[in-house]
C-alpha cells in the first residue's frame, strides 16, 4: 500500500489526468456526432454516386452512421469511466479505443489500396446503367437522369454515348440531357450538353471522398491520444490505490 505522503502527491496528478481525459472524451463525443452527421449527408447527397459504384458501395454512408453512434455511445461511458476513477472501467475504454482505431485504420488502407478500382467499376457501371436505361424509375435510371441533369451532362465520355443504347434508337435522348428545361431534344445533338459525366462524376467523388477520408484520419489519430489518456490514468488509480471521497 502506497504512504499518505505518496498517495497525497499522486492525487493532484491524477486529478490532472482526469480533467484532460474528460475535456478528451468530450472532443471525442463530438467528433461521434461529426462522423454520424457525415455519414448521413454522404447518404443524402452521394446516394446516386454510391448506387452506380456496387451493392457494396451504397453501405459506406451507413459504416459512417454506425461508426459515429458507436464513438458517441463509447464517449459517453468514457465519461463515466473517468467520472467514477474505476481502473477496469478505464482500462476497457482504452481497449475499446484501440479497437476502433485498428478497424478505421485497415478500412482506410483497404479505401487507399482499392482507389483505382472504385473509378473503374463506376465507369463501367455508369455505362451499362446507359444501356439498360428504361426511365421507369429504376434506381439506375433514376441515378443517371439525377446525375446528368445535376452536373449538367450527358453520357459517359460525351453524349455519343447514347448513339448505341436501345433508348436512344427508340426515342432519343433522355430530357435529362437537356441543356435547358422542358426541352425534347429526341436525336438533335444541339440541345444536349456535349460533355460526358464520368470526369466530372469522379472529381466530385475525390473531392467529397478526401473529406470523408480526412474526418475519419483525424478521428483515428485523435484516439491515440485518449488510448494513452486512459491507459495512464488507469495505471495511476490502480498502482497509488486512489480512492474518491
Amino acid at each position: 500500500m502506497a504512504s499518505p505522503s505518496r498517495r497525497l502527491q499522486t492525487k493532484p496528478v491524477i486529478t490532472c489526468l482526469k480533467s484532460v481525459l474528460l475535456i478528451y472524451t468530450f472532443i471525442f463525443w463530438i467528433t461521434g456526432v461529426i462522423l454520424l452527421a457525415v455519414g448521413i449527408w454522404g447518404k443524402v447527397s452521394l446516394e446516386n454516386y454510391f448506387s452506380l459504384l456496387n451493392e457494396k458501395a451504397t453501405n459506406v454512408p451507413f459504416v459512417l452512421i454506425g461508426t459515429g453512434t458507436v464513438i458517441i455511445l463509447l464517449g459517453t461511458f468514457g465519461c463515466f469511466a473517468t467520472c467514477r476513477a474505476s481502473a477496469w472501467m478505464l482500462k476497457l475504454y482504452a481497449m475499446f479505443l484501440t479497437l476502433i482505431f485498428l478497424v478505421e485504420l485497415v478500412a482506410a488502407i483497404v479505401g487507399f489500396v482499392f482507389r483505382h478500382e472504385i473509378k473503374n467499376s463506376f465507369k463501367k457501371n455508369y455505362e451499362k446503367a446507359l444501356k439498360q436505361y428504361n426511365a421507369t424509375g429504376d434506381y439506375r435510371s433514376n441515378a443517371v437522369d439525377k446525375i446528368q441533369s445535376t452536373l449538367h451532362c450527358c453520357g459517359a465520355t460525351n453524349f455519343r454515348d447514347w448513339n448505341v443504347t436501345n433508348y436512344y434508337i427508340e426515342k432519343g435522348f433522355p430530357k435529362s440531357c437537356c441543356k435547358v428545361e422542358d426541352c425534347s431534344p429526341q436525336r438533335d445533338a444541339d440541345k444536349v450538353n456535349n460533355e460526358g459525366c464520368f470526369i466530372k462524376v469522379m472529381t466530385i467523388i475525390e473531392s467529397e471522398m478526401g473529406v470523408v477520408a480526412g474526418i475519419s484520419f483525424g478521428v483515428a489519430c485523435f484516439q491515440l491520444i485518449g488510448i494513452f489518456l486512459a491507459y495512464c490514468l488507469s495505471r495511476a488509480i490502480t498502482n497509488n490505490q486512489y480512492e474518491i471521497v
